[in-house]
């Protein structure tokens, strides 16, 4: 909390005034009182954020669910009768509730442990140094601005909250719809579009660019739309929704869009937009600063410092990747800036990226596209889970491992795998590019058999060129 003076007066003086209580808030909060800074975390809602509240944690916890069921459905492959399984919605939910609980109490207590005070409101930037939250001023020698985002509307398809939602709203349901078209098939529409094709729900995904997970490797994207479309999800790449044809009726809504040269209608009782997020930047009062926003995201340096000298930003309101393992590396390194140290600068091509769908996608650094842009040499080989003892053992044999390698270094550029729990896979990977490994370390690292990690080291093994499979 704020410190009293010498005649015990209390007094709103911070050294860091951090607007926003989600990863990078957070992270930078307490990172600052580490370094002996006392600081204060200003949140309108509830500690955590989107990602504890309203994104990453409860939507793993769904699909955790829908793995459990998809398991105990197909446990007869694995000499197990079961009886008939079905979901309990309502359980589901309880369950969700329970984890994000959990969390939330336990990162109070964490930040109780560092003496950071939560200030319940919204802040408003007043001037570079001091931080309205209703009645309360704050004095600050520094600010972060970690506000988040929100997700994205489709102008002629804005969302109502009833028909038309978006993550948060879906997220609320109280039951699952019968059936959903979901815009987008990003990370966010392909996890809901795996999750809902589990639990039973009829599933239209819609995607404007030719793959699912488009920003990921292509050939991850093509498995994951195969993969959903043998599910039962009617998946649409190269796909443009004519929002002004939108109708409502008899409880479901029809759009119309424009598939493989031809007008299509689609039906779901409901609508899930799942088209990206933007920056949450409205009344923080950065016209009275020096920040400057572009394209809706704030403007920063390589420590996270804005255009205002002692005002920060981090985490999704600067754009980029919108990860919450991003946020907080930002806040790390922007709190260790404020404390006058001289952080790395985060190397984003180092970040782990991770689509929690069945079968998951994960990544770290470039795609072979991305490499011989970047003026590489470079090349990419890949080995398949069908040949992988324990993705069989699992009967899990849906993906693969590539390696993007620099031809004329060996330096690894780039890892991208598709399959059941690839997520606990791309940490090596993300530690090899840390640590500017070549294929050919990442492939004579033993990796123990049987186990999905063997494709990784298979992968990097061709890539050196020492694999038994050459």
């Amino acid at each position: 909390m704020g410190r009293g003076n010498s005649e015990g007066r209390y007094l709103d003086d911070f050294d860091l005034v951090v607007i926003g209580s989600g990863t990078g808030g957070y992270t930078a909060a307490i990172r600052a009182t580490q370094l002996g800074m006392t600081a204060a975390l200003v949140e309108r809602g509830k500690v955590g954020g989107t990602c504890l509240h309203r994104g990453c944690i409860p939507t793993k916890a769904w699909l955790y669910s829908a793995e459990t069921l998809r398991g105990v459905r197909h446990a007869s492959t694995f000499g197990i009768n079961t009886g008939e399984a079905t979901v309990d919605y309502a359980a589901l939910k309880k369950r969700q509730t329970f984890v994000v609980d959990s969390l939330h109490k336990g990162l109070l207590g964490t930040i109780g442990k560092h003496k950071i005070e939560i200030i319940d409101g919204q802040g408003k930037i007043a001037s570079p140094t001091e931080v309205v939250v209703g009645e309360r001023k704050l004095n600050a020698k520094h600010i972060v601005i970690a506000t988040g985002s929100q997700p994205k509307q489709i102008p002629g398809l804005e969302t109502d909250g009833e028909r038309i939602l978006n993550s948060d709203h879906l997220l609320a349901l109280e039951e699952a719809p019968k059936s959903i078209v979901i815009i987008g098939a990003g990370a966010v529409g392909c996890e809901f579009a795996s999750f809902y094709a589990d639990i039973g729900t009829e599933v239209t995904l819609i995607e404007m660019l030719p793959t699912c997970v488009p920003l990921e490797d292509a050939d991850a994207g093509k498995i994951v739309g195969k993969a959903l479309a043998e599910r039962g999800v009617n998946v649409m790449t190269s796909a443009k929704v004519l929002a002004d044809k939108t109708k409502t009726y008899d409880g479901v809504v029809e759009l119309t869009v424009e598939h493989n040269g031809e007008t299509k209608q689609v039906k779901g009782q409901k609508v899930l937009v799942a088209a990206g997020r933007e920056a949450v930047t409205s009344d923080l009062g950065i016209e009275n600063t020096k920040v400057q926003v572009e394209r809706g995201w704030v403007m920063v340096d390589g420590t996270f410092r804005t255009e205002e000298p002692n005002i920060y930003a981090v985490g999704d309101a600067i754009g980029g990747l919108l990860l919450a393992h991003v946020a907080g590396a930002e806040g790390h390194i922007a709190a260790e800036a404020i404390a006058g140290k001289d952080p790395q600068p985060l190397d984003y091509n180092r970040v782990p990226r991770v689509t929690y769908s069945h079968p998951q996608v994960a990544s770290v650094g470039m795609t072979l596209e991305q490499a011989k842009a970047a003026g590489h040499n470079a090349k990419a080989q890949r080995f398949s889970l069908k040949t992988n003892a324990m993705a069989l053992i699992q009967d899990e044999t849906d993906g693969f491992a590539k390696v993007v390698y620099d031809q004329d270094s060996g330096d690894l550029l780039g890892v991208h795998m598709v399959g059941a729990h690839v997520s606990d896979l791309v940490s090596e990977a993300a530690l090899a590019r840390f640590l500017d490994a070549s294929a050919w370390e990442l492939g004579t690292s033993i990796h123990p058999h049987p186990s999905l990690s063997e494709a990784l080291g298979d992968a990097a093994q061709l890539s050196a060129g020492i694999s038994i499979y050459w």
